[in-house]
């Protein structure tokens, strides 16, 4: 099974091309253009240096959050249009899982993270086992504070990633067996998302399985000053 793999939820966008259990084409682009500029071109480059076309690709796989509120609309919109517009499935996977994913071996908690302003965290605690990777925290938005609290009182290494955990690395450093991830480690990897996906498509007979909305875990700044002025969701009649 061809998957066409988008990441978008961050300044780096990511495409892949998968196979089963091969990366056939992986892009990576980080130079903080407009995902609504570069994104298509990057997922016709990643297709044509996997030597497919665009009909080859048996389903979609993008990331659906947390991160960039922009960057993954523009990245949840395009591969449901390509979705939709080919009659192929689609599935989103968490940005923080598949960063933790592609953490091939670590004894201890691993701590992917991405800023969520004013000195709090997008982030999830993971852990690898012989299943699989194990979630022990689940998605929240949290101080930095407390998070340094809670796995201090943890008290097993831990494993910190995502390009955002050096802007946090004076305070970081305050978790005693706390280390930082390499460079390679902090981007998330759109062949990590579709690696993810596979077993999802496979289980559910290749039906469109997550039509979520992306995974925001709190409302944007706009939306909270709606709420403020107007004491209710812009969702809300």
């Amino acid at each position: 099974m061809k998957l066409l793999c988008v990441d978008s939820s961050s300044e780096t966008a990511s495409v892949a091309v998968i196979e089963d259990n091969k990366i056939l084409s992986e892009l990576t682009y980080n130079d903080k253009k407009q995902h609504s500029v570069i994104l298509m071109t990057l997922i016709d480059a990643a297709i044509k240096n996997s030597g497919n076309k665009i009909s080859d690709i048996d389903g979609f796989v993008v990331s659906k959050g947390p991160g960039s509120f922009t960057g993954l609309r523009i990245g949840m919109a395009t591969v449901k249009a390509l979705a939709h517009g080919s009659n192929k499935p689609y599935a989103s996977i968490s940005t923080l899982d598949a960063l933790a994913y592609s953490i091939p071996e670590f004894n201890g908690i691993i701590c992917p993270l991405f800023d969520a302003l004013r000195d709090n965290v997008y982030t999830a605690l993971y852990k690898k086992s012989n299943d699989g990777l194990l979630t022990i925290h689940d998605h929240d938005a949290i101080e930095i504070s407390k998070l340094i609290e809670i796995l201090n009182e943890l008290g097993e290494p831990v494993l910190f990633l995502g390009d955002d955990s050096l802007k946090f690395k004076d305070k970081l450093s305050e978790v005693k067996l706390g280390v930082f991830a390499s460079p390679f480690n902090n981007l998330v990897r759109a062949s990590s998302l579709g690696f993810m996906a596979l077993e999802r498509f496979k289980n559910s007979n290749f039906d469109n399985i997550d039509e979520d909305a992306p995974l925001y875990i709190r409302v944007s700044q706009a939306e909270r000053e709606y709420i403020n002025k107007h004491g209710k969701s812009v969702y809300e009649k």
